[in-house]
């Protein structure tokens, strides 16, 4: 037989949401280039590969990796996926990345 498990029911909750691991405590703002950017932490995905703007690498599916975009009237095409020690170095490194001709562009 095993253990029993201690479970919370709904009801006993106080009526407030679930928190999410990587909510708003992992959500800050930092300046960049001049502008506010909202920068996260993420987990990362299941089957998704990101570039990362800073090194000009991918970031591989389910690796941790942090999530920018600019405070103000930024949609989700303007979300930019960077390693965490890219997105630290940003203003250390050189702007204007060269690719080659046959690289993606994502």
């Amino acid at each position: 037989m095993s253990p029993r498990r201690n479970r919370v029911s709904s009801a006993d909750d106080g009526g407030q949401p679930p928190a999410a691991p990587f909510g708003g405590s992992l959500r800050r703002t930092e300046s960049y280039r001049g502008e506010e950017w909202v920068v996260q932490t993420v987990a990362g995905s299941p089957g998704r590969f990101y570039r990362c703007p800073g090194c000009d690498q991918e970031i591989p599916p389910g690796v941790g990796h942090v999530v920018a975009w600019p405070d103000l009237g930024a949609g989700v095409e303007d979300r930019r996926h960077w390693h965490r020690a890219c997105w630290g170095a940003r203003e250390r490194r050189g702007a204007g990345l060269l690719r080659g001709r046959g690289a993606p562009k994502y």
